[in-house]
C-alpha cells in the first residue's frame, strides 16, 4: 500500500467529501453554480416538471459540477507540476479546460431555456 490509497470504501467516500468541500471553500464559481443548481431545482419542482425534465436538469447540473472540479483539478495539478511558474503550455491546457467548462455551461443554458421556458409558456398561456 502507497501512503495515497485508500484502505476502505469509507476512507475512498471520506477523501472524496474532503475534495468537494475543498471545492466549496476554494473555488468561487463551484459555489455559484451550486446555488444556481439548488434554484434551478427548486424552480423545476415549483412548476411541477415532469420527472424526465427533472433528470435532464440534474443531469445537466452534474456535468457543469464535474466539468468545474475537473478544470480545478487541471489547474491545480499543473500549478504544482510547475511551481506556478508561467509556461504558455499550461496557459494553453488551463484555458482549454476552462473553456470546456464554459461550453457545458452555455448548452446548459440553452437546455434550461428551452425546458422552463416552455414550462413558464404553459404556465400563463394555457
Amino acid at each position: 500500500m502507497t501512503k495515497f490509497k485508500s484502505t476502505s470504501v469509507f476512507e475512498s467516500i471520506s477523501h472524496a467529501i474532503h475534495g468537494l468541500k475543498l471545492a466549496l471553500y476554494s473555488q468561487r464559481n463551484f459555489v455559484i453554480e451550486v446555488i444556481i443548481s439548488v434554484v434551478a431545482i427548486v424552480l423545476a419542482l415549483i412548476l411541477r416538471f415532469s420527472i424526465t425534465d427533472i433528470c435532464i436538469v440534474i443531469l445537466m447540473i452534474t456535468l457543469v459540477l464535474v466539468c468545474e472540479l475537473l478544470n480545478s483539478a487541471i489547474e491545480f495539478t499543473l500549478d504544482a507540476v510547475y511551481k506556478n511558474n508561467y509556461s504558455r503550455l499550461v496557459e494553453m491546457a488551463k484555458d482549454m479546460s476552462a473553456g470546456m467548462v464554459l461550453l457545458v455551461a452555455m448548452i446548459s443554458v440553452i437546455i434550461g431555456l428551452i425546458l422552463y421556458g416552455s414550462y413558464i409558456f404553459k404556465l400563463f398561456f394555457h
